[in-house]
């Protein structure tokens, strides 16, 4: 009798000692940190927050920036819309990104969300980060990032899509990116992008190095005169099927698709931009829309005399993207599941 006291005494003190290494265990797989290898990023950290519920950034973001870490040598981070009851990636989840302190120490932020609601406690970390006047790279739904129907109170509300703040009109994505959510120009699901390159500014930016041939399974979104004096990179014209190979849909007028600007904080501060309407998962199969991207992460951080002619975006491990889809996502998956 008393050998069975004493097991269960221990065995209650063990899971009382042991819950805040299971509780820490726990935190530290809500996000996802690959250690940079050799390259001229060393020395710079990269956070990508994904979390949309349709063109699945949960699986694009992590691919780039394993590339990111192990070809640049950028230490890279990324989060994810997470389940707090399961600790499982939910893109469903609306209002739980964790790990984004990481913001504050970090060079360069690659946002691609969908109507997201944070708590003010998470949201903070983004309003510094944007106070600060840092670079900021964003991907297709990332004109949408946010949405507030519910805490409409909240001093980030200014960032909603739709917003009618003064100086905030259209919300992040306006203010910040250049454009916010209007329409789809292409027919959605039916019609794919086919990026045309700006000759003019491939001869002067490098952001371009390397990049010819682009064509995305997304279709192109409309988008009015961009805002904050941009440089377009890249025009997008509808293709009348999804494969590479459709005809282009010249019905359709063009739509920049990429483009460069700066934007000035509320605080005074400057910001590069890269902004794209393409980038979906099964988009970066296209080995020059991840050079593009690649090539703007150096560029974002004032690094662009350090382009390659030809940026290594060899794919690390393996990628097979889900194709967009809303609530397609792969079930039951943690950040871990992404080493």
């Amino acid at each position: 009798m008393y050998s069975m006291v004493k097991y269960f005494c221990f065995f209650v003190l063990s899971c009382i000692l042991g819950a805040p290494f299971a509780c820490a265990q726990q935190q530290s797989q809500q996000w996802i940190t690959y250690k940079p290898g050799k390259g001229p990023g060393n020395g710079k950290h990269i956070v990508f927050v994904s979390g949309d519920e349709e063109y699945r950034s949960e699986e694009a973001l992590p691919m780039l920036a394993k590339i990111l870490a192990e070809h640049h040598g950028f230490k890279t981070t990324v989060l994810f819309a997470i389940d707090p009851r399961t600790g499982e990636i939910n893109p469903n989840n609306l209002t739980n990104i964790p790990g984004l302190e990481q913001l504050r120490t970090a060079d360069l932020m690659v946002i691609f969300t969908r109507f997201r609601e944070l708590p003010d406690e998470q949201m903070k970390y983004i309003d510094d980060y944007i106070k600060a006047g840092k670079p900021v790279i964003g991907m297709r739904t990332a004109t949408h990032a946010f949405r507030y129907q519910k805490n409409t109170g909240s001093p980030y509300a200014k960032y909603d899509f739709s917003s009618k703040v003064k100086g905030w009109e259209g919300g992040f994505g306006r203010q910040i990116l250049g454009e916010t959510w209007i329409s789809h120009h292409g027919d959605h699901g039916h019609e794919g992008t086919r990026g045309l390159i700006n000759g003019v500014m491939e001869q002067k930016n490098a952001v371009l190095n390397g990049v010819n041939d682009i064509w995305c399974a997304t279709d192109v979104y409309t988008t009015r005169e961009l805002e904050g004096d941009p440089e377009v990179l890249v025009w997008g014209l509808p293709t009348s099927g999804m494969t590479p190979d459709a005809e282009l849909n010249w019905r359709k007028s063009v739509m920049p698709v990429a483009w460069i600007k700066q934007y000035t904080s509320e605080s005074g501060n400057t910001g590069r931009v890269f902004g794209t309407t393409m980038g979906a998962a099964i988009d970066l199969k296209s080995e020059d829309l991840r050079r593009l991207l690649v090539n703007a992460c150096y560029w974002a951080m004032h690094m662009e005399e350090q382009i390659p002619e030809k940026s290594n975006v060899d794919i690390v491990g393996e990628y097979h993207p889900t194709m967009f889809g809303v609530d397609d996502y792969k079930k039951g998956l943690t950040p871990s599941d992404y080493k």
